[in-house]
């Protein structure tokens, strides 16, 4: 009664270069917990193929022909806002990242992953938690204002953390379950590239969000 209770993470692949994309499909199709219902050439069609498979999450890449990875990850988030969209490049730039974020991005990875480290991300962002490549968090934490990379709760939240309250003091104040708030740290950990809460707690001090 393990692995039949929790359905597969269900995935569409988008890149505008067909080997690439029959070689991410193949591979995450022969990972645990990972069902790759789909695949797309370009944004247009990534946008077209969720509505109709509808997967939980989608692997974007950014630069396609005709309408891009940060323009169909916005689209897709107003027409299927529950789908978790993951850029996976191999461009580690940091316009790119804040655009993808902006249009509601949850992660910005780089196509040199191995193929199970990118299934466990896929899993996680499913999950709600944000994943970065790390050679692209230093840059983005630096470019960004935290407000631009926080949701409002998840600001919230940090400022709790800096406050020096505990996970259930968060939720009890917040009016959220221990595990939502969990969910939120790691979130605001991953965002940053900050690796506790003490880093969290540092970070709002020097950046004025207290």
């Amino acid at each position: 009664m393990s692995g039949e209770e929790d359905p597969a993470t269900r995935v569409l692949v988008v890149d505008d270069q067909e080997l690439v994309r029959e070689g991410i499909c193949a591979l995450l199709g022969i990972q645990p917990g990972i069902a790759v219902v789909g695949s797309a050439g370009d944004g247009a069609e990534a946008v077209e193929t969720a509505q109709a498979r509808r997967p939980d999450v989608v692997l974007m890449d950014v630069r396609m022909p005709g309408l891009d990875g940060v323009a169909a990850t916005a689209l897709l988030r107003r027409v299927l806002p529950a789908c978790k969209v993951v850029m996976l490049t191999t461009f580690a730039d940091d316009a790119y990242v804040t655009r993808a974020l902006r249009a509601g991005a949850v992660g910005y990875l780089l196509k040199n992953l191995p193929a199970a480290a990118l299934a466990q991300a896929v899993r996680l962002a499913h999950a709600g938690v944000a994943q970065f490549d790390q050679s692209v968090t230093a840059g983005l934490t630096a470019g960004v204002p935290a407000p631009e990379l926080l949701t409002p709760r998840e600001t919230e939240v940090l400022r709790l953390i800096c406050a020096g309250a505990t996970n259930k003091e968060i939720a009890a104040r917040l009016y959220l379950s221990e595990g939502t708030v969990k969910n939120h740290i790691s979130r605001v950990l991953s965002r940053l590239g900050l690796r506790d809460r003490t880093q969290a707690a540092l970070y709002a001090r020097e950046n004025g969000l207290l």
